[in-house]
């Protein structure tokens, strides 16, 4: 194996198929994800599947506590919007309410202090400017500037024994093309989630010995989110794995 890289997993598309690329190109990954006040944990049960499915080096899941803070839909009891608000190719839009104020900044970071220990110069991110929600920090130009500030902020860079670099393998891709990507690497789709306000549904258990029920989460496919990664199934010629029907 390769070189070694840290590589933020929500266990969502983006961030398990930049996973998936690293890995193909010989580099040793350490995964990372965050319990941070999200509204549900069922992503951080996908960023599991998926890491143990690709065979990470290792897999951390940090706790922050980011609903202390609140300001997003995600963090806080605010409704998620279900209309659709993603940024348009050449309309801008707001910002919508599922921004997380400071998000990647805070998690870069963790990527950054788990690098500069395992020596590893690349941290890896699913960042997207095609087709997303309009984030701030998903841009090239922060990417940039996190990985300037990276290089003045550490011992191991200011001493000139590593150059970390910021690694974004999908930014400019679109949602098609990504997963044709990982489609291509082996990924398993269905270990992914997506949805930013997952619904419950009762189902029979699995036991048919058994008249108990058990619930589940089923995505919203309403939310931008869900939009986006219907979007990217239909346009790629694939079934969504996660709403085909049990057998």
């Amino acid at each position: 194996m390769g070189n070694k890289a840290v590589a933020l997993l929500s266990g969502g598309i983006d961030s398990s198929t930049a996973l998936a690329i690293f890995l193909a190109e010989g580099h040793d990954v350490y995964a990372l994800s965050f319990d941070y006040g999200q509204r549900h944990n069922r992503e951080l049960e996908s960023a599991k599947r998926v890491a143990q499915s690709l065979g990470v080096a290792r897999h951390l899941i940090i706790k922050v506590d980011l609903r202390e803070i609140g300001g997003s839909a995600l963090t806080s009891e605010m409704e998620v919007p279900k209309s659709g608000i993603g940024k348009k190719a050449d309309i801008p839009s707001p910002v919508p309410v599922t921004y997380v104020p400071a998000r990647n900044t805070i998690f870069l970071s963790f990527g950054l202090a788990w690098a500069e220990v395992l020596e590893a110069e690349d941290i890896v991110i699913g960042a997207n400017t095609v087709d997303y929600s309009g984030y701030p920090d998903c841009r090239p130009a922060y990417l940039k500037a996190f990985e300037d500030m990276a290089n003045l902020a550490t011992k191991a860079s200011v001493e000139g024994k590593l150059r970390f670099r910021i690694k974004a393998p999908l930014l400019f891709l679109t949602k098609k093309e990504i997963i044709r990507k990982g489609k291509d690497l082996g990924l398993d789709y269905s270990l992914t989630w997506s949805c930013y306000d997952p619904q419950p549904r009762k189902t029979q258990s699995e036991d048919f010995r058994l008249s108990n029920f058990c619930t589940i989460y089923v995505p919203c496919e309403k939310c931008d989110s869900c939009i986006f990664r219907a979007k990217g199934f239909a346009e790629a010629g694939m079934k969504d794995p996660l709403l085909q029907p049990r057998i």
